[in-house]
């Protein structure tokens, strides 16, 4: 009993509530910090998979292919523009219209919206 009298009124290595609300704090602001990377990585990753969908073109074609033999002459492939390319854009570059900014409210250009009021 003398032992856990000893334990119970001991405050040696004891956390304060003041360290302690600073510690989950810390904690805070880096899982806040993290969960923000891990949004952009995904954004990123999502990205990458919506331009290879993006790239996927039918228009590979066989000219000349016969019959029996397996006689093959020649292929082709036409590239065109697809949706979201700016007039800038060659056809077969990835242009994913999707942009990480950190920026607050602003838009690309770094202009804060005007409101539409009539």
């Amino acid at each position: 009993m003398s032992l856990l009298k000893r334990l119970w009124n001991d405050e040696a290595g004891f956390i304060v509530s003041t360290e302690l609300i600073l510690i989950a704090t810390i904690v805070v602001i880096g899982l806040i910090v993290g969960l923000a990377a891990v949004r952009d990585a995904v954004t990123a990753e999502l990205s990458d998979v919506a331009g290879a969908i993006q790239e996927m073109d039918q228009s590979y074609v066989f000219y000349s292919v016969r019959g029996h033999s397996a006689a093959v002459s020649g292929s082709g492939y036409a590239d065109q523009k697809d949706f979201c390319d700016t007039t800038e854009a060659t056809p077969g570059t990835i242009d994913n219209c999707i942009v990480i900014a950190a920026g607050g409210n602003t838009n690309e250009q770094g202009v804060l919206p005007t409101p539409n009021n009539p």
